[in-house]
């Protein structure tokens, strides 16, 4: 029987410093694909629920959430959230109580817990699964990558920035060695990119120096659209699919489609 593991494409959006543009990344490379005509399905797995909120979802109209899902009160077809865009889904997180969150972190010691639920569940219909994490490694980032065939790591101007993203690259390897051989570096994605600034110029020279076969072509440009469109809980091509931000994310997801032409 084919494993249904390679049958889709899921990508984690992970690393581990916050105010990168990760969640961002997520929201509008999702509504990206979807747009492309990809059937696309979207987790929050971040316990602060920031993903969720940038999707428009409130308590009121969430009818459940992954912690559901991996305390096997729900499937995963029970806390898919139809959306604005007609090939994209939605998976909310709504860690609201202490007591939640100290059940969530007993259960991410188990790495395999999410690889584990998704083998119970028919989720062939979506070509791209994104995975939103936490802007930690361990627990849930970790479940992820335990998952996930390929990981994308957004990066901003920045010495902490340009630390995170080493720190990501040697825990991938050892994800690879541990629980998944098949992990790859989806690509190493600027953010906030504002050109001719010497932050950039350096953080561009150090990375292109140790990476530069992992960056991808696609630059997302520091844009007023992109934060705006967070206020009113919408994706940026929705919000202004005019803006360059929106034009960035839809040929990010573009260049995605094309490097997994064959994959999928």
């Amino acid at each position: 029987m084919t494993n249904r593991f390679i049958m889709k494409k899921i990508i984690a959006i992970a690393v581990p410093k916050g105010g990168v543009g990760k969640t961002t990344t997520a929201v509008n490379l999702a509504a990206s694909l979807a747009v492309a005509e990809k059937k696309t399905l979207l987790i929050d797995f971040d316990p602060s629920g920031s993903c969720t909120l940038y999707m428009g979802f409130t308590q009121d109209t969430i009818k459940g959430d992954i912690f559901n899902v991996f305390s096997y009160n729900k499937s995963i077809s029970q806390v898919i959230h139809k959306t604005d865009l007609q090939n994209l889904d939605f998976i909310p997180s709504n860690i609201i109580t202490n007591e939640n969150e100290t059940r969530l972190e007993l259960l991410t010691k188990n790495t395999y817990l999410f690889r584990n639920i998704l083998a119970l569940d028919e989720l062939s219909l979506y070509e791209y699964i994104i995975i939103d994490c936490p802007h930690y490694i361990k627990g849930l980032t970790t479940i992820a990558l335990a998952t996930a065939n390929s990981i994308l790591i957004p990066v901003k101007a920045g010495k902490f920035s340009i630390a995170a993203l080493k720190r990501m690259m040697s825990y991938v390897q050892t994800i690879r060695e541990t629980v998944n051989a098949r992990l790859k570096v989806e690509g190493i994605l600027f953010t906030m990119f504002e050109s001719n600034t010497k932050a950039w110029i350096m953080t561009n020279e150090e990375l292109q120096k140790n990476f530069g076969d992992l960056i991808f072509k696609t630059i997302i440009p520091k844009n007023v659209a992109i934060t705006e469109s967070e206020f009113f809980g919408k994706h940026t091509i929705l919000f202004n699919a005019k803006a360059k931000g929106s034009i960035a994310y839809l040929n990010l997801a573009q260049e995605i489609i094309n490097r997994n032409s064959t994959y999928m």
